[in-house]
């Protein structure tokens, strides 16, 4: 048998091979655009120069307090600076960087600090209270707490030893970032909501966040120094990787620290925005705020839309005040968006309707994504291209994360025959892009947080007068969905619509709460397994129960 002549003497060295992290877009632009603006934000601003020295000063402060490599440090924070330039000054260290959903609950903070093993966490003060919270309720040690003082807002007390800017000044200028020495190597923790009331944490790597950093700039077209608008929040799939995409294509970070209408169309106006990111419900809100402007820009911006297939008002209402949408589907195990809906020559000059149709399915892998197919997930065949066959949606490639943390059980089960299992069920049209029809396992999408049916539903069985509790998504012309309660009451008891609402709300965050309860049988097999398809059947059927 002959030898491969390429595999001899030709192997890595430092000058041909290097493992690939989103830490060395913001080395690259610091270099080359140094006096090009990297942030705006509330009459502040900063250059990527100045981006890049903050950054190294603060990894220099967290290596002084014993932060590296393996370390957890959590950030409790709006779309503010310090929150993006966390995303290079955490990895600079060799730590994972884990960032919090600030519409989460105490325990629900307490359970993944424990979990995650946090170390320190940056927390803004609208959030001290519920952090201070969360902290009494941990069961292992508690991480340290930075707070990140933001003179916008007014309100909230400091909880911490230190200030973020205080922190920033003590650190080391020329301190010299550490490189990850295996591209494989964690850089973020997210947590998912899954099918179980416990969160799990997604480990995500540098390779796929450098991969999907650089698809979000040929999907989204952002070219050379675009200017974005900070509408999806930085906790969410660490802002669908766009910190680092930002950086790599040396453009504006356009911080936001609330969505507000008025607020977004001044920002839009003032520093000539190309491209935000958002739920449907974001640009719901643009569409139907009263000083929204009217009539198509000259260039509009682009705005990528991810969570439910966006209604095709969303998508006509958005280019009427100037907003292009491209609809983008992923999930936190695959870095936030890894399927593009990739627009055809022609598709602009389609009646609005058709036009919108089409734009609403999940479509095609990312640039930089291997595949997205929907697949039989007992033959792990492909379905046919007829739009009619249904099964899962699987995703493969470097964009998908490493594994859960501290699950082993469900890591394997997710990558089951080589691929990522999505739990979303769907169809291929005719040109093979992907359409979604149904979620196998109940996650509701509201306003692009992910819900988990089973959690909502172990909280409506804790209440005394509840016998059976099941829980579904409902349509919802704001938040995309909403849960809806079906209640089935014990023999004599009583509640009302608004008990069993207030009963939830307080056992969890609101937004998980149901905003609908119906009451009465709830139709079961012969086994006793609750038939949630019937259940949603109604909610979706021509006489959908009305919020």
């Amino acid at each position: 048998m002959s030898t491969n002549q390429y595999l001899i003497g030709l192997d890595k060295t430092p000058a041909n091979y290097v493992p690939l992290t989103p830490l060395s877009f913001l080395a690259r632009s610091a270099a080359v655009y140094p006096d090009h603006v990297s942030t705006v934000y509330e009459g502040r601003s900063f250059t990527w120069r100045q981006t890049y020295e903050r950054c190294r000063r603060f990894a220099s402060y967290l290596v002084g307090r014993g932060i590296g490599t393996g370390d957890t440090v959590a950030a409790m924070l709006p779309n503010i600076p310090a929150m993006n330039e966390a995303h290079f000054a955490v990895p600079m260290t060799g730590a994972v960087l884990n960032t919090l959903n600030i519409r989460l609950d105490a325990p629900s903070i307490a359970f993944q600090l424990d979990h995650g093993q946090a170390k320190i966490i940056l927390v803004d003060p609208e959030f001290s209270g519920v952090i201070s919270e969360a902290l009494k309720l941990m069961s292992g040690a508690k991480p340290f707490v930075i707070d990140v003082d933001d003179a916008s807002y007014t309100g909230g007390s400091r909880i911490g030893e230190i200030e973020y800017e205080a922190a920033v000044a003590a650190g080391d200028p020329s301190f010299e970032p550490r490189r990850p020495t295996d591209e494989w190597d964690a850089i973020a923790m997210s947590y998912t909501s899954g099918t179980t009331g416990n969160p799990k944490g997604v480990v995500t790597h540098h390779r796929g966040a450098y991969l999907n950093a650089v698809s979000n700039i040929l999907a989204g077209g952002l070219g050379q120094h675009p200017v974005y608008l900070w509408t999806l929040p930085m906790f969410h799939c660490n802002g669908w990787c766009f910190p680092w995409t930002m950086a790599a294509a040396a453009g504006v970070n356009v911080c936001l620290r609330k969505v507000e209408p008025t607020r977004i169309f001044e920002l839009i106006k003032a520093h000539g925005v190309t491209h935000m990111c958002g739920a449907p419900i974001v640009y719901n809100v643009l569409i139907n705020a009263p000083d929204a402007p009217k009539g198509k820009r000259e260039k509009p911006v682009v705005g990528l839309i991810a969570g439910a297939a966006p209604p095709v008002a969303v998508l006509e209402g958005a280019e009427s005040i100037g907003i292009k949408l491209t609809h983008v589907y992923g999930l936190t195990e695959v870095y936030g968006p890894a399927s593009v809906c990739a627009e055809q020559p022609g598709w602009d000059d389609l009646p609005a309707p058709e036009r919108a149709r089409l734009k609403r399915r999940q479509g095609v892998p990312y640039p930089l994504q291997e595949a997205v197919t929907v697949l039989d997930p007992e033959t792990m065949q492909e379905v046919p291209r007829d739009g009619e066959t249904i099964g899962e949606v699987m995703f493969r490639g470097n964009i998908v994360m490493k594994g859960y943390l501290k699950n082993e059980k469900a890591t394997q089960e997710a990558f089951a025959g080589g691929w990522f299992h999505t739990g979303d069920l769907g169809v291929l049209d005719e040109h093979g892009y992907v359409i979604i029809k149904d979620r196998s396992k109940d996650i509701i999408i509201s306003g692009g947080e992910n819900i988990s049916s089973v959690e909502v539903e172990d909280i409506l069985y804790k209440h005394p007068a509840v016998l059976f509790a099941a829980v579904v998504a409902k349509p919802d012309p704001k938040w995309g969905e909403v849960p809806c309660a079906f209640v089935e009451l014990k023999d004599g008891a009583q509640a009302t619509e608004a008990e069993i609402i207030a009963y939830c709300r307080s056992h969890m965050s609101g937004f998980k709460t149901p905003k609908v309860v119906v009451f009465g049988p709830i139709p079961k097999t012969s086994t006793g397994k609750i038939q949630k398809f019937l259940l949603r059947n109604e909610v979706n059927s021509a006489k959908a129960i009305s919020a």
